[in-house]
């Protein structure tokens, strides 16, 4: 809210003139103008013209900015979606968590209407966490296990978040699940509802095809949506899987479990993409150690502070804490505070940061890989990077 005032009312200045004159402007938050905390660092909305269907990178750089823009008020997205993308915006919802008694998790659907024909992809967007939003957090610090039978170990809060309910776990049918809630009629998980909207969609249209895509803790529910879906053996869902777009994600299971969504994604044929910027602190966590066991599954795509672009198993530096590690970590900081002056010059207005960018990379000086979480680096990297890393199935 602080930032949307110093916004509508012309910066620090104009607040403070506006408030000695009795005229401030106070933001509406649920208006088409609202920008959330996460979106300040990054304010485009536009897509990159550069990048058209049948590149390589298309559906990673839409996947991207939908991720981005999961975290804003229903109107805004809607705003985004249907008059900036030129396409059709499906709705905005919030999902039960029956564990914390409360909607917690959020989510958007759109469809890609600018294939040819009868074509169509439509993106399924899961929100990250918002820094002031208790409620995530706890999703992201219960590190408790859930697990699946045959299948392996998975973090506990983000199955909550997904719908997991507490006397039947992962009911498969709708039906079961709806018997369970019939007390609180109006409690709605996201798995499930979601799965819905996909079975009517991919009936409407034997050509459509989905992507799943998320930044942060959306990144990992919407790696295990897929998780469920394979876990209750949704065949036709799993085939028009197109892919899976994750960006900044932390871990989301055990080794086990890892090894057993390699093996569904190598028989459906979806295309899991973990994108990892530089020294993000949350794609590595938690703990890939002897304590936590938690570890990442399938290949990364793990992008410098340039930019350049490798395919890796596991990202540089993967628990994030080691003395030599931090002192690169805190270098690598100085020269994204000096890049962050620079790259407008180097690849054009349209990748110029704000201020308020600006002053969370300094103080990445402090806690070095928290500037590199945010969407901003995500957003460049997709757009950036060399298309061949995204011709084939990783």
């Amino acid at each position: 809210m602080w930032l949307g005032l110093l916004s509508s009312n012309g910066g620090f200045g104009g607040l403070l003139l506006n408030v000695l004159t009795g005229k401030v402007v106070v933001p509406d938050k649920e208006s088409a103008t609202f920008v959330s905390f996460i979106g300040n660092f990054d304010k485009r909305t536009e897509l990159d013209k550069s990048i058209e269907r049948g590149d390589p990178r298309y559906n990673a750089a839409l996947a991207m900015m939908a991720a981005k823009a999961s975290y804003e008020n229903p109107i805004y997205i809607q705003t985004i979606v249907n008059n900036h993308w030129q396409m059709e915006f499906l709705g905005s919802f919030d999902f039960w968590n029956e564990y914390q008694n409360k909607a917690t998790t959020q989510a958007f659907l759109m469809r890609d209407t600018t294939q040819p024909g009868e074509e169509e992809t439509i993106v399924v967007s899961f929100r990250g966490t918002e820094p002031f939003d208790a409620d995530a957090w706890c999703s992201d610090f219960d590190i408790s296990w859930y697990e699946f039978p045959g299948v392996g170990r998975v973090h506990g809060g983000f199955m909550k978040a997904l719908g997991l309910q507490k006397s039947l776990g992962w009911p498969k049918t709708l039906q079961q699940q709806e018997t369970h809630s019939s007390a609180r009629p109006n409690c709605k998980f996201s798995y499930y509802e979601i799965r819905e909207m996909l079975r009517e969609l991919m009936r409407r249209n034997d050509r459509a095809k989905y992507v799943v895509t998320g930044h942060s803790l959306g990144g990992a529910l919407a790696v295990l949506f897929a998780a469920v879906l394979t876990f209750h053996g949704e065949e036709m869902l799993l085939e028009r899987m197109e892919g899976i777009y994750a960006f900044g994600q932390p871990r989301v299971g055990d080794a086990k479990f890892g090894e057993y969504m390699k093996g569904k994604m190598d028989e459906y044929g979806i295309r899991y993409y973990r994108f990892v910027y530089g020294y993000d602190i949350v794609a590595r966590l938690p703990y890939d150690n002897s304590a936590l066991m938690f570890k990442h599954f399938g290949t990364c795509i793990y992008f410098d502070r340039n930019y350049q672009a490798q395919v890796v198993v596991e990202e540089p530096n993967k628990n994030y804490f080691s003395l030599m590690g931090t002192l690169t970590m805190i270098w690598n900081a100085m020269m994204e505070i000096i890049r962050s002056f620079t790259i407008c010059r180097s690849h054009g207005e349209e990748y110029r940061e704000g201020w308020f960018m600006r002053l969370f990379r300094i103080m990445g000086l402090l806690i070095p890989g928290v500037p590199a979480h945010c969407p901003q680096d995500y957003v460049n990297s997709t757009r950036l990077g060399p298309p061949h890393l995204f011709s084939s199935s990783l």
